[in-house]
């Protein structure tokens, strides 16, 4: 199948360009590199540099004629989010309507968008399944909420069908330990620099870490599925920040404490998903426990920096 990608030189979108290409399947890139770099695009994937905000993707679309969306481009920072509300709004929302509205027009067969648990805000029971209420806590979150009424409202008028896929909190290789978001890779880039990391809080907040491949097989699986619908993508295991530093001090064979920072506004205290919708329906499962994941992300990180010493 041809899939156009949005974001696909960042950390996620260049992990599903790769398994496309591996599978056989032709992947089109719609990445800005605001986030993403050149070192992550697949050489057998066309790329257009270009904003998903911007209106030229048209001329992308009726070129290419994808028979599947993953829409993976987005500001990701629930951070950032809180500083500048309206360019996360006008990234996250006014984007994605760029990008539905060209599916819709061009025909496509399915979008698969990468929602978010931060959707869910602060749980009222654990793990957290797809009836939760939606009181998200963050600009972030809302920009992802209000991109799936979108979605429902393109499938019912237009008849466009859509997954969404609510991402727990994703690691693994390419993540940018230089970014605001991402504990596991910051932590790694600190540590493996010979830098004091910090810790926001006491090391109590909890999160549901799932690794990237496991995301991946989870986007292709639903571009490939005949269900339309929303489904949670974790592993539905709580994971503390404290137990996260300890695995990856023991990888990185760093003996020092976290600088301990007081808890930053718009942060959930504890979360975990029920991911049995997913396992049920789209017969996904994740299978790789976080110590497992941590320690091929830490491999890669190493191996980054031999490289950039070389």
């Amino acid at each position: 199948m041809k899939v156009l990608v949005t974001g696909g030189a960042g950390f996620i979108g260049s992990h599903v360009v790769d398994a496309l290409v591996k599978r056989g399947d032709e992947a089109v890139i719609i990445d800005n590199f605001s986030t993403g770099f050149e070192k992550n695009i697949n050489p057998a994937a066309t790329l257009y540099r270009l904003s998903i905000c911007n209106t030229a993707i048209e001329k992308i679309f009726e070129r290419e004629k994808p028979e599947v969306v993953i829409h993976l481009a987005a500001q990701t920072s629930v951070t950032q989010s809180l500083i500048n509300p309206a360019y996360d709004a006008a990234v996250n929302i006014l984007g994605s309507l760029n990008v539905i509205s060209n599916c819709v027009r061009s025909g496509v067969r399915k979008i698969v968008y990468a929602s978010s648990c931060a959707v869910y805000g602060t749980p009222e029971y654990l793990p957290v399944d797809e009836n939760h209420p939606i009181k998200a806590i963050s600009p972030y979150g809302v920009s992802k909420h209000t991109v799936e009424h979108y979605l429902f409202q393109n499938h019912i008028l237009h008849g466009l069908p859509f997954i969404v896929l609510r991402y727990a909190n994703v690691y693994g290789p390419r993540q940018n330990p230089h970014g605001e978001g991402g504990v596991v890779a910051i932590f790694a880039g600190k540590m493996l620099g010979g830098e004091q990391p910090t810790m926001y809080g006491l090391g109590n907040k909890s999160r549901d870490y799932i690794y990237v491949d496991d995301i991946v097989r989870a986007d292709i699986m639903a571009a490939e599925s005949k269900e339309t619908g929303i489904f949670n993508i974790g592993t539905g295991e709580e994971t503390l920040d404290k137990m996260v530093f300890e695995l990856i001090s023991q990888e990185c064979n760093y003996d020092g404490l976290p600088f301990y920072a007081a808890e930053r506004p718009g942060e959930i205290k504890r979360m975990c998903i029920d991911n049995s919708r997913a396992v049920k329906i789209l017969k996904w499962n994740p299978r790789v426990h976080v110590r497992e994941g941590i320690t091929r992300a830490i491999a890669y990180y190493k191996n980054d920096l031999i490289k950039l010493a070389a």
